[in-house]
């Protein structure tokens, strides 16, 4: 059952990087090109220009949709693991609404949470000594937020018991959100914005990069639901047929 759901959720993914790549051409790449010509004129002002290993048109489209596709495989695997470990501990939730809930959770602990304190930039943001000690914060961040989101699911379960499930939600809610702070206020902030940068671009590119993110997740989480679903229902036994002449009543039998 396990390989079943890990290989529904890869082929999720691949979905997924479909329409992201769809998503990533006509929100993202001109903005990324933007700011690759402003990095450009600016190595230009400086005197120096790297050679350029691979053309734009292969960044833009081979490798972009290659990047993608290795993305979401690897989250809709993942995916499929978190969904398999909570499939039926959700109360009277289906397949569907487990789905939705699981990729809900996966979108803001692994990507809205960090995004909201390290939002992405474009290519030709921030300095190339720094995107070792960058990553690393992220990833910190990252791994924050899953930890609060499952820890809140977790306690407002628990706390549902003893004060029921909307006061449960609502301080399981508000315990992450306090986390959360914590975690925003503790870990150091990164301002890496050449001042001249066009803000117009900045602000598309996140859009972009926030559209991406949500398109990848929501394709996963709507198609591995509706597919699980459907191969419940056609591995559900058919109901008994209770016709007279099978249940032996008395008009059948003429008793």
């Amino acid at each position: 059952m396990a390989r079943t759901l890990l290989i529904r959720g890869m082929l999720a993914g691949v979905a997924a990087s479909v329409l992201a790549f769809v998503v990533a051409q006509v929100l993202g790449e001109s903005q990324v090109g933007q700011a690759i010509a402003f990095e450009s004129a600016h190595h230009t002002t400086a005197g120096g220009h790297d050679p350029e290993l691979v053309s734009r048109t292969v960044q833009s489209t081979l490798g972009l949709f290659a990047g993608l596709l290795v993305f979401s495989v690897a989250i809709g695997g993942l995916y499929a693991l978190a969904y398999a470990c909570v499939q039926g501990r959700l109360g009277g939730l289906g397949a569907r609404a487990t789905a939705a809930l699981v990729a809900l959770g996966g979108f803001a602990g692994g990507y809205l949470l960090p995004y909201l304190k390290y939002p992405a930039n474009p290519p030709s943001i921030g300095d190339p000594d720094t995107v070792g000690r960058r990553t690393a914060l992220y990833f910190a961040m990252m791994a924050i937020s899953l930890v609060v989101v499952v820890g809140a699911a977790v306690a407002g379960r628990r706390l549902a018991v003893r004060f029921g499930g909307w006061t449960a939600g609502l301080l399981a809610a508000a315990g992450g959100v306090l986390a959360l702070g914590v975690a925003y206020a503790v870990l150091p902030g990164v301002h890496e914005t050449p001042a001249d940068f066009p803000a117009d671009v900045l602000w598309r590119f996140r859009v972009a990069s926030l559209a991406i993110q949500a398109t990848v997740w929501a394709t996963i989480g709507l198609l591995f639901g509706a597919l699980t679903e459907r191969s419940l229902d056609r591995s559900a036994p058919a109901p008994e047929d209770r016709s007279p002449a099978r249940t032996g009543s008395p008009a059948a039998t003429g008793g």
